[in-house]
C-alpha cells in the first residue's frame, strides 16, 4: 500500500481539503439551498449561546420582574447566578437555540430565495438596497410564523425565577414553575389549543418585518460605500452588522416589549390585559411609563455586537466548509 494510492485520507487535514476544496460529491451534491440552511442555523446556535446571559437579564427587566426592576446589568448576573447558579444564566436558552437553528436557517436561506426572485419578477426594483429591504422583511416574517412557538416557550422558562436556596419562588407568580420544554408546550396547548402557542406573533411580526428589512438595507447599503478590494474583510462585514443591528433594534425594540410582556400576561396577576400591539403600547406608555418601552435596550446594545460578530465569523467559516463560495454576490453573509 503505496502513501500515493490514497493521498486524500493521508490526514483528517486532507479528508478536510477534500471537502472544502476539492469539489467533494457530498458537499457538491446538496442543493444550494440546503447548504444556506445549514451555514445559517451554525451560526444563529453559536450566536444564540453566546449572548443567553444577556438574554435572560433582558426578558427580566422587560416583564418588570420582582427583585429586578431596579437592578442594573451586573448587579442582575450576580443575582441570577447567587440564586440559581450557571443554569440559571442560561435558562430558556436550550428553547431559544432549538428556535434559533430554524429561525436563522430560513432567515438566511429564504432572504436569499426571495431576492432571486425579486431579481427575476420585478426587474424595475433594481439590485439596489429596496429589494433587500423587501427580501429581508419577508424573510423575516417567515421565519417568525414557523418558529414563534418556541420563542413562547424560551420566554416563559427565563421569565420564572427559582431561588435554589430556598423553597419559595422569588418573582411573585401564582402558577407553578415549567419543568421543561416539553411541559411549557404541553399546557399551552391545553390552554388553548395551537392559538395560544401564538400568543404575541402580532408585535413579533410588527416588529420583525421593518427590523429584518431595514438590517439587510442598512447592512447591503454601507457595504456598497466601501472600497471593492476591502469588501470581503471580515472585520468590515462585522462593522457593517453590528451597526445594522443596533440601528434596526433601536427603531424596533418597543414592540419586543410589547411581544414579552404579552407573552407572560397569563403568568402574572390580572391576566390578559393587552388584546393587539395597539393596546399594549398605549397601555404600557400610560401605566408604566414611555421608559418601559426601551426596558432592556442597553441589554441589546450589549448583545448585538457580539452576536452579530459571531453570527458572521461562523457563517463565513460553515460558507467556506459547504463550498458556498463567497465572490456570489447574492450570496454574501448578512446577519
Amino acid at each position: 500500500m503505496g502513501s500515493s494510492e490514497s493521498p486524500t485520507l493521508s490526514s483528517s487535514t486532507n479528508v478536510a481539503g477534500l471537502i472544502v476544496d476539492d469539489n467533494s460529491t457530498f458537499v457538491d451534491s446538496l442543493p444550494i439551498y440546503v447548504r444556506e440552511l445549514i451555514a445559517g442555523g451554525a451560526a444563529g446556535a453559536f450566536a444564540k449561546t453566546a449572548v443567553a446571559p444577556l438574554e435572560r437579564i433582558k426578558i427580566l427587566f422587560q416583564t418588570r420582574t420582582d427583585g429586578y426592576r431596579s437592578l442594573g446589568v451586573c448587579r442582575s448576573l450576580k443575582k441570577v447566578l447567587d440564586q440559581e447558579g450557571i443554569h440559571g444564566l442560561y435558562k430558556g436558552n436550550g428553547a431559544s437555540v432549538l428556535r434559533i437553528v430554524p429561525y436563522a436557517a430560513l432567515h438566511f436561506m429564504t432572504y436569499e430565495r426571495y431576492r432571486i426572485w425579486l431579481y427575476d419578477n420585478c426587474p424595475s426594483l433594481g439590485t439596489g438596497p429596496v429589494v433587500d429591504l423587501l427580501a429581508g422583511s419577508a424573510a423575516g416574517g417567515t421565519a417568525v410564523l414557523c418558529t414563534y412557538p418556541l420563542d413562547l416557550v424560551r420566554t416563559k422558562l427565563a421569565y420564572q425565577v427559582v431561588d435554589r436556596r430556598s423553597t419559595f419562588r422569588s418573582c411573585g407568580n401564582t402558577s407553578p414553575s415549567y419543568s421543561g420544554i416539553h411541559d411549557v408546550f404541553r399546557r399551552l396547548y391545553n390552554e388553548g389549543g395551537v392559538r395560544s402557542l401564538y400568543r404575541g406573533v402580532g408585535p413579533t411580526l410588527v416588529g420583525i418585518l421593518p427590523y429584518a428589512g431595514l438590517k439587510f438595507y442598512i447592512y447591503e447599503e454601507l457595504k456598497r460605500r466601501v472600497p471593492e478590494e476591502h469588501q470581503n474583510s471580515i472585520v468590515l462585514r462585522l462593522s457593517c452588522g453590528a451597526l445594522a443591528g443596533l440601528f434596526g433594534q433601536t427603531f424596533t425594540y418597543p414592540l419586543d416589549v410589547v411581544r414579552r410582556q404579552m407573552q407572560v400576561e397569563n403568568l402574572q396577576s390580572g391576566g390578559v390585559r393587552y388584546q393587539n400591539t395597539k393596546e399594549g403600547l398605549i397601555g404600557i406608555v400610560q401605566i408604566q411609563g414611555w421608559r418601559q418601552l426601551f426596558a432592556g435596550l442597553s441589554i441589546n446594545y450589549m448583545k448585538v455586537v457580539p452576536s452579530v460578530a459571531i453570527g458572521f465569523t461562523t457563517y463565513d467559516i460553515m460558507k467556506s466548509w459547504l463550498n458556498l463560495s463567497p465572490d456570489h454576490k447574492q450570496r454574501i453573509s448578512t446577519g
